[in-house]
């Protein structure tokens, strides 16, 4: 089990502001689970439409935050020589997603990502928000993984 910061983060995703949705990781067993954590600022652009006096987190940027902590599980197993951004992971579906309680301004989104299978190139990804210990949201993702073209 390791950590890693933001730094290393970078090295294996794509993403970069405004969409980057992993601000650090608490725990990766690289090709098995993740803990990772997105710190939900007031001062996220999404906020001021969604919605105005009452700011919560869209649950589309939710699932693409698990799918981020999905795709560091898969990518953070090829090791961190800074490569990686040669693969792209695409979205193949998303199955039984839930949301239980809205995520605010000022709240720790802790997201825990298990990898159920590796199968033809397709991932299935078991994923959990929390807030404070308490279910957010929670999903199963499918992602594969593409070399990027040049």
């Amino acid at each position: 089990m390791r950590d890693m910061d933001i730094f290393e983060v970078l090295k294996h995703l794509p993403q970069r502001y405004p969409i980057l949705m992993v601000d650090r990781v608490k725990e990766c067993e690289p090709g098995k689970r993740i803990i990772a954590l997105k710190n939900v600022s007031a001062n996220e652009p999404y906020f001021q439409g969604h919605f105005p006096g009452r700011p919560i987190m869209p649950g589309v940027l939710i699932l693409e935050a698990m799918a981020q902590a999905a795709g560091l599980v898969v990518l953070s197993a090829g090791g961190a020589d800074g490569q990686h951004h040669e693969n792209l992971y695409y979205y193949v579906g998303i199955d039984n997603a839930r949301f239980k309680k809205p995520v605010l301004p000022g709240d720790q989104l802790e997201l825990e990502v298990k990898l159920e299978r590796l199968l033809r190139g397709i991932g299935k990804f078991s994923c959990e928000a929390r807030v404070d210990g308490e279910v957010a949201a929670e999903a199963v993702i499918l992602l594969t993984i593409r070399r990027a073209e040049a």
